[in-house]
């Protein structure tokens, strides 16, 4: 064996054994339910732009995107536009024609004036409107269609929302590819944290997830890409598509 394949055999190993430490995996919830109140994604930037997201998924992120390498990122929920300009810079990378299609109901002014000015722009294509419309659904199947799409679900958080987006977007990921749902972690957390919002334990990205996986066999948890993070905001949520 040489020596880069016993480094990643090790890894391997590590994490398995993640997977297996439950006492690990509860301190982690613990550790996500503490930082909550603080708001501690609203702490970094990428490029400039607020992205929102624990700096572990987007490892993880980065990984599936040099794996993948996808011609087209699908991003529901734009926000300050952080994590659009992370996945463009990812596929200015890889290079080629490859773009990001960011689409939310409400692009607010101060926003899209950052992200229509901010270099990756070239890799963007912004489009306003309800992520689950069928004409908005069909404006992105007509633009993604037969090339190699990555999914990337992060807007409204209620379970019959983020079921629509799974089945309006899912069946364009192929095998091989990841649909990405965000925030199925509002599952491990106390109401508390989303008292003034319409989703919460039992209504949220991740009874959307079990509820599509019951519904379409071509995608599985990736339960590995779980382990060896350990903190994240999808937990149960990435999926991979195993299925033509």
């Amino acid at each position: 064996m040489s020596e880069i394949a016993r480094f990643f055999s090790e890894v391997t190993a590590n994490v398995q054994a993640l997977k297996a430490d439950k006492d690990l995996q509860a301190l982690a919830r613990m550790w996500l339910r503490a930082i909550g109140p603080y708001r501690y994604v609203y702490n970094f930037t990428w490029w400039d732009r607020p992205i929102l997201q624990h700096p572990q998924d987007l490892m993880a992120l980065q990984e599936l995107i040099f794996k993948i390498k996808p011609d087209v990122i699908i991003e529901t929920g734009i926000a300050h536009g952080g994590s659009l300009v992370f996945h463009a810079s990812m596929l200015e990378l890889l290079g080629g024609d490859r773009f990001v299609i960011g689409i939310d109901i409400d692009i607010r002014a101060h926003n899209r004036s950052e992200i229509e000015a901010h270099p990756m722009m070239k890799r963007l294509r912004l489009y306003e409107g309800s992520s689950i419309d069928p004409a908005m659904v069909k404006r992105v199947h007509d633009i993604a269609v037969g090339k190699r799409v990555m999914l990337c679900l992060d807007s409204n958080h209620t379970h019959d929302h983020v079921l629509g987006e799974l089945r309006a977007y899912a069946p364009l990921v192929p095998k091989g590819s990841y649909a990405i749902v965000f925030d199925t972690v509002i599952e491990d957390l106390p109401d508390t944290f989303n008292a003034d919002r319409p989703w919460g334990v039992g209504n949220n990205p991740r009874t959307a997830v079990n509820a599509y996986l019951k519904e379409c066999p071509r995608f599985e948890i990736d339960d590995d890409i779980d382990a060896k993070l350990l903190i994240s905001a999808a937990p149960r949520g990435y999926l991979r598509c195993v299925q033509d």
